[in-house]
């Protein structure tokens, strides 16, 4: 097969949102698309006697975050007494959080209507939905997104639970921005507030570190010239408040849309780098929220089987192919993250990362020999006012906390003033906003002393 011609790949992922939830609803204007038939079949979960229909309506945020550690996705993944897959989502979301309504229990089985979310729903009525892409794990984002960096989570599926939980491991694995440093391929991260690449053992090497860049200077850098933009860019949220834009429950979704609408609007504002990029839009795991398409079994990445035995892909997440080298469908061949790995290892010529990406099914036969010229020049923003008031932090979400616990750790390596260190660690103790603080400043100081020491 001939090589395409895309010569920028941009990878947005997202958090914690299943297909059903996100993009179920485009099958009314996309009827191959397996999501939710326009007057067909209701599909339901039942817990302690009441059943809880998949129905429209999902609000922007949610009250509480739905589990989605391994052992509460088993339960969601459990079959009724009837045999119907996928039918725990509801039993599990209220056995987490037994205080709540029977009505905020129904949130994790509701989905949102078409053009609730109008810039993810205007890329997918656009271009190539992949409604077949599993996460890597069935469990939270740590491991899944490790397995969208480097194929594996060298066995883990768990993840740390703040500073008294650390749980920290050494992820020394090959990255896939080890091997594209190996070809001479440029790339950068670019995150909101703290980039998760960063768990990553490779990445703390000082000449990775100064590829991280604040999201500021992806809109820079797309305005400019093709030719000065990464081959490869990653793109990384805010996790965090305030600001945070990842779509991690209990967050707004509508502050992942501006996110969404921005990133394409930017890409596509610069005709020169538009031509020759592909935008591939994920997210990283289900976050909770019910999808009805059961998880395939897959091959383990490795040998590596602490936590897990690898034999299952996890939920089915939303993935839309955004490029003018991209027809507007539906792709239904099985992904998961690793599939993007696969396409970027054949496209490029880079080194092995294990059994996973290289069994991996790829999209590059559904790359165009001739661009399109009918894609939209821009998708649109929430309108003004639109995001929900969402209530102020109590208590962080789980990914918030390892983020404490790896801030933490990044401190560590910063050779931060022993001044500085206490009086954050005093500062932490005033609550969860406090801690966030914190977190920022200690990524922050991390990537500055390593940017100094690369300079001199």
């Amino acid at each position: 097969m001939p090589e395409d011609k895309i010569s920028h790949v941009i990878v947005l992922m997202l958090e914690n949102r299943s297909f059903d939830h996100i993009l179920g609803c485009l099958q009314q204007v996309k009827p191959s698309l397996d999501g939710i038939a326009p007057g067909g079949p209701t599909r339901t979960n039942e817990y302690s006697g009441k059943t809880y229909d998949q129905a429209s309506g999902a609000g922007r945020y949610v009250e509480k975050d739905p589990m989605h550690e391994y052992p509460h996705v088993r339960v969601q993944l459990e079959k009724d007494s009837n045999g119907k897959d996928n039918s725990g989502f509801v039993k599990d979301y209220a056995q987490s959080y037994p205080g709540l309504s029977s009505i905020a229990w129904s949130e994790v089985i509701k989905f949102h209507d078409i053009d609730a979310l109008p810039a993810l729903h205007a890329l997918a009525k656009n271009f190539l939905v992949c409604d077949r892409w599993f996460s890597s794990v069935p469990g939270p984002t740590w491991p899944n997104r490790l397995f969208a960096m480097t194929g594996t989570s060298l066995g883990r599926v768990s993840m740390p639970e703040g500073i008294m939980d650390l749980n920290f491991h050494w992820y020394d694995q090959p990255t896939l921005f080890d091997r594209l440093n190996e070809q001479g391929k440029s790339w950068r991260v670019y995150y909101g507030d703290t980039p998760l690449s960063l768990i990553l053992v490779h990445q703390l090497e000082p000449e990775n570190v100064v590829r991280h860049r604040l999201m500021t200077e992806f809109y820079e850098d797309a305005a400019g010239s093709a030719k000065d933009f990464p081959d490869f860019a990653w793109i990384e949220p805010a996790y965090l408040e305030p600001g945070a834009n990842d779509d991690h429950p209990p967050h707004d979704v509508l502050e992942g849309e501006v996110l969404v609408a921005q990133v394409y609007n930017a890409l596509r504002a610069n005709s020169e780098l538009w031509e020759s990029s592909l935008l591939v839009v994920l997210f990283d795991e289900h976050g909770g929220f019910y999808d009805h398409v059961p998880p395939p079994a897959t091959v383990a990445p490795d040998h590596h089987q602490e936590e897990y035995t690898f034999g299952n892909l996890g939920v089915r997440v939303p993935a839309i192919l955004v490029s003018p080298w991209v027809e507007n469908g539906v792709l239904h061949d099985e992904f998961d993250h690793t599939s993007l790995l696969k396409y970027l290892i054949d496209k490029w010529h880079l080194g092995s990362l294990g059994n996973r990406a290289a069994q991996a099914k790829t999209f590059s036969g559904k790359i165009r020999s001739q661009p399109r010229d009918d894609t939209p020049q821009t998708v649109p923003l929430p309108q003004a006012g639109m995001q929900a008031q969402v209530p102020p932090r109590k208590t962080l979400t789980s990914n918030q906390s390892a983020i404490i616990a790896l801030s933490h750790a990044l401190e560590s390596m910063s050779h931060a003033d022993p001044n500085v260190v206490a009086a954050r660690s005093q500062h932490v103790l005033s609550g969860p906003q406090s801690q966030i603080d914190a977190a920022v400043d200690r990524v922050e100081a991390f990537l500055d002393y390593h940017k100094l020491q690369v300079e001199r």
